[in-house]
């Protein structure tokens, strides 16, 4: 069996920055042990598996390295900019997500793609398992929590930068990610479009640091919007690689996530 498998930078307009996604269009599901194999074998944060339904359509899927995933924001960008690229005249089109319903995706102009996503508020936690303070180097003052992570609150970009977690203790969080953030206090070049910068932390699936996550920016938007009082917020994660994204809420608990993509690279899979 061949399969075409595609590669693509996402939240980015640059090669080699952003997020590397490989996804694949398929017209049925392979065999979920099939999909982990090639997740692994593919060694990202996440390979996307989307099979269509109609020409508007499609069901999609997620896989680490370790598992399959419930969420994740780009490589749906990723796998919405292939779509696009082959059929340049749709405008929109639809993902079906078990638990999650309907992703609504549009192409806009200039390479930009908006995603319209269910929110995940993130609420604030009182008790600070032990474990995760020694896990940062900076004290955990404010955290919140959502599906996926814990997310803590830093007091500057730079101490977003100079963190070095232990990755180990993170590993022991029982599968769950850490995520910093905190309000751009800087007004150098490289910032100064950014209303907010974020790092995240995921060893327990298989990649120590995401390089950038739309999944994550579903509870980082609504937890700044109030703070930061913009209807639309740019945001920046500070991984080595970097990406950019501008995010707001919507109506019926729904947030719009935009950013662009830069394909890297098609490949032929031969599966025996």
């Amino acid at each position: 069996m061949k399969i075409t498998m595609y590669q693509v930078d996402a939240f980015t307009d640059q090669l080699f920055a952003g997020n590397p996604a490989a996804m694949i269009i398929l017209d049925e599901w392979l065999d979920d042990q099939l999909m982990l194999n090639i997740a692994q074998e593919n060694n990202l944060s996440e390979t996307s598996f989307a099979k269509k339904i109609d020409q508007f359509h499609y069901e999609i899927k997620w896989f680490s390295p370790v598992k399959e995933v419930q969420f994740c924001g780009y490589g749906t960008l990723a796998t919405s900019f292939i779509i696009f690229r082959h059929h340049p005249d749709l405008t929109d089109i639809t993902f079906h997500v078990v638990g999650l319903g309907d992703f609504y995706i549009q192409k806009l102009q200039d390479g930009f793609i908006s995603m319209n996503l269910p929110v995940q508020i993130p609420e604030r936690l009182v008790a600070i398992p032990e474990l995760l303070k020694e896990a940062l180097n900076q004290e955990c003052f404010e955290v919140f929590i959502n599906p996926q992570a814990y997310i803590v609150i830093y007091p500057s970009i730079a101490a977003i930068l100079k963190e070095q977690p232990d990755f180990e203790k993170i590993k022991q969080l029982g599968g769950r990610r850490v995520a910093i953030t905190a309000k751009n206090d800087v007004f150098a070049e490289k910032f100064k479009h950014i209303d907010i910068v974020s790092r995240y932390f995921t060893p327990s699936m298989g990649i120590n640091e995401d390089p950038v996550t739309g999944s994550l920016h579903t509870s980082l938007i609504p937890l700044w919007q109030p703070i930061i009082q913009k209807p639309s917020i740019r945001a920046y994660q500070a991984s080595a690689r970097g990406g950019v994204m501008s995010g707001k809420l919507l109506e019926n608990d729904r947030i719009e996530l935009v950013g662009q993509c830069k394909l890297f690279m098609q490949a032929e899979l031969y599966i025996d």
